[in-house]
């Protein structure tokens, strides 16, 4: 399975922020949205970089509340790990596993164009196996 059978079936709405939003902002957006990340982007289409909850709580704890006057591109992530529409849903599963990231941009030609969380690829396993079983069960039963 691919990228895009995940991306096909969540949708490719991806939030984005600009690098020089507050942070304080940004926990705005991430509350407004429900979502744990977002990609920071000058443009909406080009990535440069991530930033989630967790930046956020480990800088708080070592600079205080301060940092939520700091610009997001003082706490984001720089060097962001990505993946394309025809790369395999396992391959990326275990890359997201061994970096201990949770949210990886999808590019298109150079631009953004969706974002897989590791819940959107568990989900999509979980129903994967269930297909399974239910095509195994239909088989024993016939």
């Amino acid at each position: 399975m691919k990228i895009s059978d995940v991306v096909r079936s969540k949708g490719s709405d991806v939030v984005t922020v600009r690098p020089e939003a507050t942070v304080g902002e940004l926990l705005s957006v991430l509350a407004d949205h429900n979502i744990g990340a977002v990609v920071v982007s000058n443009d909406g289409s080009s990535v440069a970089g991530i930033v989630s909850e967790r930046d956020v709580v480990r800088h708080l704890g070592r600079s205080g509340a301060a940092v939520l006057e700091e610009p997001v591109s003082t706490i984001m992530t720089v060097e962001v790990h990505t993946c394309s529409f025809g790369d395999e849903i396992e391959d990326l599963a275990g890359s997201m596993t061994e970096r201990r990231i949770r949210h990886v941009p999808v590019l298109e030609d150079g631009r953004l164009a969706a974002i897989v969380t590791i819940g959107d690829v568990v989900k999509h396993r979980i129903s994967q196996l269930q297909d399974e079983r239910d095509h195994l069960v239909g088989y024993i039963n016939q």
